[in-house]
């Protein structure tokens, strides 16, 4: 193992959770403070990247869906609440959009097999639903998770290199300039060492429930 391959899964879950909550406080509680958006941008490219890794990793693709789709459902009240202060249809949680990704490959390798415009189809379905359902991120969480999914095979560097140029041209072309820190997200998955660290369903299970939870505290003390 090189030196520099020491995060593993559970470090990037946690890696992702933190700066995610920092993001949701920042967005909530002080949204004219840039400094806690910015650390926020590293959590969603690195749970596109785990989301892709676990697909390639699970036993049973259709738990893994069910889980995301559920979660998603439970996330959505207290996602409204913290985010809009009541239930409001015009924005969907970010598990809608794993949700979307983790179909549309499942789908892809279905079609392995099959032409490029069938592949072409796949992705920009799963776009499109993303942004007509308005979930977090939208199409381009969906481009981001299909980044790491098609370079799933490619050389640790080699492959981050292509996904940092697919992220840095996505975000000139669909959002603001502070999604452009999301590229420092690709540090910590360059030392990825390929290892799970410690795993039970207790912590998988903690995982997914962090973020509904975290949202409802928010919710709470707004």
């Amino acid at each position: 193992m090189n030196r520099m391959e020491y995060m593993n899964s559970l470090i990037l879950k946690l890696i992702a959770l933190t700066t995610m909550i920092i993001d949701h406080y920042g967005a909530i509680f002080q949204p004219g403070n840039l400094t806690f958006r910015l650390i926020g941008r590293l959590a969603f490219p690195i749970y596109c990247f785990l989301l892709v890794e676990g697909f390639f990793h699970t036993k049973d693709v259709k738990k893994y869906s069910l889980r995301l789709f559920l979660f998603a459902l439970i996330s959505e009240l207290p996602f409204d609440y913290a985010f809009f202060g009541g239930i409001y249809w015009g924005h969907q949680n970010i598990f809608f959009t794993l949700f979307i990704g983790l179909i549309a490959m499942i789908l892809l390798e279905k079609s392995k097999d099959g032409s490029y415009i069938t592949k072409l189809l796949v992705g920009l379905s799963a776009a499109f639903i993303a942004t007509v359902l308005s979930t977090d991120y939208a199409y381009i969480g969906i481009i981001y998770i299909l980044a790491f999914y098609y370079t799933h095979w490619i050389p640790s560097l080699k492959r981050l290199t292509i996904v940092a140029a697919i992220m840095f041209l996505t975000n000139m072309i669909g959002s603001s300039g502070l999604q452009q820190y999301s590229l420092l997200a690709l540090i910590p998955l360059m030392m990825y060492n390929n290892k799970q660290g410690l795993k039970n369903k207790i912590l998988q299970l903690s995982f997914y429930a962090a973020y509904p939870l975290h949202l409802l505290l928010f919710a709470i003390l707004k």
